[in-house]
């Protein structure tokens, strides 16, 4: 089995294509147990945040793999895959491995170093764990992971700034505010991960009075009940909405709950001379309706927008860092992957001496019937004694030489001398728990790496190692 990571993120892909590829909550299970139905998928984690959404699999052969990922994501999009192509980034086997510890150490977010994509990998190991969908190979790939984003943001500064999605964007929208949040009203439409952000965010800035909505009313009154905040039921939107000057909307909605009526009648009830309405729409499908932004006096950023700005701004001072302990915890992770593919066949083949052992002494008990039980206990002994030791060293040896860069070669070399048949790995049958690790919510508290435990689009972009032909599987 080879690692294979297929997705769009806000690089890639703009949100009208990110809003067409986001899996719901509800359709979550849905959609990885049909990944892992495809031939050549054995497992998958499926990532869907409002800046990405990402397959990491464990496939047995790359094309086949690719071909299967993109058939169910283009059926989740609604759109033959080669309309997907352009916007897919493929990474396999080595950079597989090399782009999930990159976004679980924030290097590839939007706003580098933010640290909520922890919570978000997280939230899609467990979904995965539940569904059955993470096997032995996937299930370690995501434990490193978290891992190695929690040891970026401890022993670096590179989230030093408590930059954020929602941190970001209000900085943008402060330019449309004269530069300043403090004492503005603010509503913040959603209470879930991204709405209680935002909340704590424009507190923290001291953005008020401060207003709550969402679907769910329960939630958005404990939301605002935390923060002094005023909570009201989705029917008095567009009364809130001319109350206030800024609005995070960071809904699940499928359908935009900012709409082109909604937003016109809270226009219409703003008070004469008012500065602009700014909307910030975090959320992947969109909050905020075609045409919203072209109203006189709303000034609406979304993540295109966002992505676009953020593009030109700099870099953490500490992502070099980050990068080289990326660098070295890949290295570390593909050594012990090397060695993981030996022991199956180290295992085969001191099963297949066994039998011959066990072979050749039954012969020997059938032309020598007047062996006491003492001798043949001895004989076995001695015989068993003699196949260990002739095997010990070549065996301790191919080890050594699988964790080295193409390591493989002498697992598979041995099979080929030996005849050996090594079985496929069967999944763990327990996920271990990730628990709170201190200073990042969500992220497991492990000091030391564990190590336990169709047609493909021709325009997609890969980036891979060790990639096979267009010949055929392997």
């Amino acid at each position: 089995m080879k690692l294979l990571v297929v997705g769009a993120s806000y690089r890639t892909a703009p949100v009208a294509t990110l809003e067409r590829l986001a899996v719901a909550p509800a359709d979550l299970t849905r959609t990885l147990d049909r990944l892992v139905a495809q031939p050549y998928v054995a497992e998958a984690v499926l990532v869907s945040t409002c800046n990405r959404v990402e397959v990491y699999a464990a496939v047995s052969g790359f094309h086949g793999g690719l071909g299967d990922i993109c058939a169910v994501l283009a059926e989740q999009a609604g759109a033959p895959p080669a309309a997907l192509a352009s916007h897919l980034y493929v990474h396999y086997d080595a950079a597989a491995v090399d782009h999930v510890f990159r976004v679980a150490a924030g290097l590839d977010s939007m706003v580098v170093g933010e640290a909520q994509i922890l919570g978000q990998l997280r939230d899609a190991y467990h979904w995965a764990a539940g569904a059955d969908s993470a096997g032995r190979l996937v299930h370690e790939l995501m434990q490193q992971a978290l891992r190695v984003g929690k040891r970026a943001h401890a022993e670096t500064n590179i989230d030093r700034a408590g930059q954020s999605v929602v941190s970001a964007a209000l900085d943008l929208a402060a330019g449309h505010l004269d530069g300043d949040l403090a004492g503005r009203p603010a509503m913040v439409v959603g209470a879930g991960a991204m709405g209680s952000l935002g909340v704590a965010t424009l507190s923290r800035l001291g953005a008020g009075p401060l207003t709550v909505t969402n679907r769910g009313a329960d939630r958005a009154v404990r939301l605002a009940e935390s923060y002094g905040a005023n909570a009201v039921p989705m029917s008095e939107l567009a009364d809130a909405l001319a109350t206030v000057d800024i609005v995070v909307a960071a809904t699940a909605a499928t359908e935009p709950v900012l709409d082109l009526d909604v937003v016109t009648r809270a226009l219409g009830r703003r008070e004469a001379g008012r500065g602009p309405l700014v909307l910030l729409d975090l959320a992947v499908p969109r909050d905020v309706a075609d045409g919203v932004a072209d109203l006189p006096g709303v000034e609406v950023i979304d993540i295109d927008r966002m992505a676009a700005i953020l593009a030109d701004g700099p870099a953490a001072a500490d992502a070099a860092e980050v990068t080289r302990i990326v660098t070295a915890e890949v290295e570390a992770f593909l050594s012990w992957l090397r060695g993981a593919d030996v022991a199956p066949t180290v295992a085969a083949l001191r099963g297949r001496a066994d039998d011959v052992v066990t072979a050749e002494l039954r012969r020997l008990a059938q032309r020598r019937p007047d062996f006491t039980d003492e001798q043949r206990a001895d004989v076995a002994r001695t015989v068993h004694r003699v196949v260990q030791r002739l095997l010990h060293q070549p065996t301790v040896r191919v080890r050594q030489l699988a964790a080295e860069p193409g390591g493989d070669q002498y697992a598979a070399l041995l099979r080929e001398l030996f005849d050996l048949q090594v079985p496929q790995t069967s999944p763990v049958d327990t996920v271990p728990d990730v628990v709170e690790a201190e200073g990042v919510p969500g992220v497991e508290a492990t000091g030391r790496p564990s190590f336990g435990v169709a047609e493909v689009p021709a325009a997609a972009p890969v980036d891979g190692t060790d990639v096979p032909s267009t010949g055929g599987e392997r």
